[in-house]
């Protein structure tokens, strides 16, 4: 080729991140001279790509919750399209984050730049018209799951099923004594892993919760350590800010508290209490019993309620299509709950219920960055 190839990508909180970093690194061993840019965090970075503005600005989730934050995502917008029309990509890769993503990606596709979307949204459980939306910014989609691909042939609308890139780099059978000397965890003891988000909202809403989930379950079963493994700097600073303020927690229970070491921390575990989203599906990999938990603000619920159409919100619970874990929403996330459910796990064979993930992991496992980046270079040059 005469010149480098310009891909430009945005992923816009750490699940995207993850997903897309080895994407990267596929597109970089097939096009070593390639610039990719545009919006990521450090695990794409470190496949070589360059991130024009902090991924923070845009982790912001719910449709309520988003209104505050509006002005910065709208500065973030104007500067990054400002950039692409002066120096326009070849291709457009938006990953996840489709209210931000799907308007870049109709705004480039107008002006004849080629776009692909990589995640779906999720017009199955709600608002299906919106593949129309869709169709209009994005040239393909990459989805994760394959239970989307009815809806896009129902539209026609191009879709590509790649699995996902979790299910490629995690084992079918973790070694969770490995993780736990990674994490320098006791081998003997129980360990329930804490996960409360990866947005700062989140963090704030179920952090508080969750510490006193915690103290009902140290108070009948004093054996058990816990570990929350923050999704980055941030989280860092917010969560061990937040266990100070609850009457410094750690100093009077065993709580291990680490930076960007969930899958580590996950695999440690006996059980996990985690938010929802992409977690659960990463919590599902690493084959451990989980309890689920969301809370959204009261305006943001009661719209949901309205539109949401699926019959869970917990990712393995849709990928089983059967309550396979318990999923908590609004007034059910509270101590008694959360520590009710962790504590039925730690007592019971869970032997039936991790086949059941294993079997879910052999579906999604599909050498997905491979088949992304591939998909990615079909589009370029079609």
């Amino acid at each position: 080729m005469s010149k480098p190839l310009r891909i430009a990508m945005v992923a816009g909180e750490p699940s995207g991140d993850v997903l897309a970093a080895g994407m990267v690194g596929e597109l970089k061993r097939l096009y070593p001279d390639a610039i990719i840019e545009g919006i990521g965090g450090p695990n794409m970075q470190a496949q070589g790509f360059h991130s024009l503005f902090d991924m923070e600005t845009l982790s912001v989730m719910g449709l309520v919750e988003v209104l505050s934050h509006l002005p910065a995502i709208l500065k973030v917008k104007k500067a990054l399209l400002a950039h692409f029309s002066n120096n326009p990509p070849d291709i457009f890769v938006g990953i996840d984050a489709p209210d931000f993503n799907l308007r870049v990606e109709k705004e480039l596709k107008a002006k004849g730049i080629k776009t692909i979307h990589y995640v779906s949204p999720t017009i199955w459980a709600w608002r299906e018209k919106r593949v129309h939306k869709i169709a209009k910014a994005a040239g393909r989609v990459l989805g994760l799951f394959p239970f989307e691909q009815q809806v896009y042939d129902k539209y026609d609308v191009p879709y590509t099923f790649v699995g996902h890139t979790m299910a490629d780099s995690i084992a079918l059978t973790p070694d969770q004594q490995a993780s736990r000397k990674t994490l320098n965890l006791p081998i003997d003891k129980a360990v329930l892993a804490v996960l409360p988000g990866s947005r700062r909202g989140e963090v704030d809403t179920l952090l508080p919760i969750f510490i006193k989930t915690m103290e009902k379950i140290a108070a009948q079963r004093p054996d058990v350590e816990f570990v929350i493994p923050a999704a980055n700097t941030h989280r860092l600073e917010q969560i061990n800010g937040m266990l100070k303020e609850a009457n410094n927690v750690s100093e009077r229970l065993p709580i291990h508290v680490t930076e960007g070491t969930s899958r580590d921390a996950m695999i440690a575990s006996d059980v996990i209490l985690l938010a929802s989203g992409t977690a659960t599906l990463e919590a599902m990999l690493c084959k451990r019993p989980m309890v689920v938990a969301y809370k959204l603000s009261p305006i943001t619920y009661k719209i949901m309620q309205r539109l949401y159409k699926a019959p869970f919100f917990a990712l393995p619970n849709l990928l089983a299509n059967e309550a396979l874990v318990p999923e908590l929403l609004q007034d059910d996330v509270n101590p008694d709950t959360l520590s009710q459910q962790a504590l039925t796990y730690f007592g019971s064979d869970n032997t039936d219920l991790i086949s059941r993930f294993t079997d879910l992991h052999h579906t999604l496992k599909c050498n997905a960055d491979k088949t992304a980046a591939q998909a990615v270079v079909e589009e370029l040059f079609a």
